[in-house]
């Protein structure tokens, strides 16, 4: 049996939700349906640091207009009210918010309803003309000095899914502080009854919205390109690379078109190839229906443009362009068949631009006094042992580029911005100035194609310097092996689970428990997180956590060993065993 509150609030939603016709009529579908209604109602939409993610639909759990609607009118509360609280002066100063949008489906309504609730509620609103990435939201937050920000994306989720990201002055994701205060300005709120909407194009016509103009995007771009590390002709140092190398480009249907092949076209990388099929913005994501460049299937099309067009390098990135996956050509069959294309990891990629930035800049002698590189807990420890070859300090933060963002918040403060030379996590994320404080796939692929053109200059492939950093530091494997949990019963079951990982486990896979790091409580100055890290006998660990934007459990395993062979048999061992837990 359904509970009251439940039905009552499915019955007001059929009153009074009214603005969309798809809401509308999925409600209508529901009439009778217990499970269905429940499952929209039974809690509201999670909001963190974050911000929103969820299945497009009619509910309170669910993406849709009332939803957004509620959660900026929270947002435009918080920000007002923080304005008031910095005195007097700030009040003679309108706050402004940027806002963006990906391709997903209603992402750009769901833009339009945002804005239209900042604009009624005296916010200034500064929203693309067109959908941008990820990257170009948290630039234009600090490029116009907006209050916050925020970017209407479920980034690499299958296309049911939509999400609000929010983003702080400093063109960071807000703090778990923040998150916590804005959450608090929405549960005060009554989904219909106190959102202030107004008419978005009498806004824009008012100059209470103003698109954005493309001077900041150029700004953006001219600001990637400042990060390559190649040098200048004339310093001793510079490298003259071979710019002409065989590329094949997929936006996975996202938004990565525009500002990618513009930022390489104009860096000299003019031979690329466009996946056609995966070229114009969809949000149904008709030939990867998990558009995520670390899942295989979603660069399969991408692998075959590359072998059709005997392409040197393929590049993929997600919807909103903050994730790029590669594909290199396995000229000697390190990785199988010689002569097929091997995908590279997140791990690999980040040690390997991380050693590419650490070498050039030594040798450029741009090295910063004290330079930092900041990896996220769940990333490759390998990376820490590459930074500290070159003298570079690593800081190990939380899962979630926010934190890494948070770090160079950090440096700059004490006025050291300039040490931040990297930041990457396994999940393909990779950002190497501060000049944004999210991950940003076109500063990435821009990266990757200069450091691809530079070792092909001298006859070194991506696999070979990937062999020759693990001959010099150790082999090491990294999986990462998701556990999905649909509903309320899935919520309630992964709780569990987590439970009994508690509990008095003493090894994986055969290898003892030496160690184990549980972040509820906050460790390392960490804030607190449902994170559990098990170190393992000689140097393998693994890492358990629920995903903090999906209904998943996920895990992490990282195993030393002295063969790939070695590594993938324990590897195998350790995840079977894993796989127990979550049946």
């Amino acid at each position: 049996m359904l509970e009251e509150k439940i039905k009552n609030e499915y019955r007001r939603w059929a009153e009074c939700a009214s603005g969309d016709s798809d809401v509308i009529a999925e409600l209508m579908t529901m009439a009778g349906d217990e499970a269905k209604i429940e499952d929209a109602f039974y809690r509201d939409l999670a909001f963190g640091t974050g911000g929103l993610r969820g299945v497009i639909g009619a509910g309170t759990n669910r993406m849709n207009i009332y939803t957004v609607a509620k959660a900026s009118q929270g947002l435009a509360d918080y920000v007002n009210r923080q304005n008031e609280a910095d005195g007097e002066d700030s009040m003679r100063r309108i706050p402004s918010m940027a806002v963006s949008y990906d391709s997903r489906i209603k992402s750009d309504a769901f833009a339009m309803i945002a804005s239209a609730v900042f604009a009624a509620n005296g916010i200034k609103v500064y929203i693309y003309p067109q959908l941008m990435p990820t990257p170009c939201l948290s630039f234009a937050v600090r490029y116009l000095g907006c209050a916050a920000g925020i970017m209407i994306t479920a980034s690499h989720n299958p296309s049911k899914y939509n999400g609000y990201k929010v983003y702080g002055p400093d063109g960071c994701q807000i703090t778990t502080e923040a998150a916590g205060e804005i959450l608090s300005e929405i549960e005060k709120l009554d989904i219909f009854d106190d959102v202030n909407i107004c008419d978005f194009n009498e806004a824009v016509n008012e100059e209470a919205i103003e698109y954005i103009d493309d001077d900041v995007y150029t700004a953006f771009v001219e600001r990637v390109k400042q990060e390559s590390v190649l040098g200048k002709p004339g310093d001793e140092a510079y490298a003259e690379v071979d710019k002409n190398v065989a590329i094949v480009y997929s936006p996975l249907n996202g938004t990565g078109l525009k500002p990618v092949l513009r930022t390489l076209k104009e860096s000299g990388y003019t031979n690329i190839t466009v996946v056609k099929e995966q070229e114009e913005p969809d949000g149904h994501f008709p030939t990867c229906p998990y558009p995520n460049p670390e899942i295989k299937e979603a660069m399969t099309l991408g692998m075959e443009y590359a072998a059709r067009y005997d392409a040197d390098l393929l590049l993929a990135t997600d919807p909103d362009c903050d994730r790029v996956g590669i594909a290199v050509k396995d000229d000697k069959g390190v990785r199988g068949p010689a002569g097929e294309y091997a995908l590279l990891s997140g791990n690999e990629t980040g040690m390997l631009l991380l050693d590419y930035i650490c070498s050039r800049r030594q040798a450029l002698g741009t090295m910063p006094e004290d330079p930092v590189m900041v990896k996220t807990i769940v990333t490759m420890d390998m990376g820490e042992r590459i930074a500290a070859h070159y003298g570079v300090r690593t800081v190990n933060v939380l899962t979630g580029f926010k934190f890494i963002g948070e770090q160079i918040g950090l440096l700059e403060a004490k006025g050291h911005e300039d040490s931040y030379i990297f930041g990457f996590e396994e999940s393909y994320g990779y950002l190497s100035g501060g000049y944004v404080r999210d991950k940003d796939a076109v500063d990435g692929a821009f990266l990757i194609c200069e450091m691809f053109s530079y070792y092909k200059t001298l006859g070194i492939s991506l696999i070979d310097k990937l062999e020759e950093l693990y001959a010099t530091y150790g082999y090491c494997l990294n999986t990462l092996h998701s556990y999905e949990f649909e509903g309320s019963a899935g919520f309630a079951k992964m709780q569990g689970i987590m439970k009994e990982f508690r509990g008095n486990i003493s090894e994986f896979g055969g290898m003892k428990i030496e160690k184990v790091l549980d972040y509820s409580e906050g460790l390392d100055g960490l804030p607190k997180s449902d994170v559990l890290k098990f170190l393992l006998e000689d140097n393998c660990s693994v890492v358990v956590r629920p995903s903090g934007t999906e209904p998943k459990l996920k895990t992490y395993i990282s195993i030393s060993a002295p063969t790939r062979a070695d590594a993938e048999a324990a590897e195998q061992k350790v995840c079977e065993e894993l796989a127990e837990y979550f049946k």
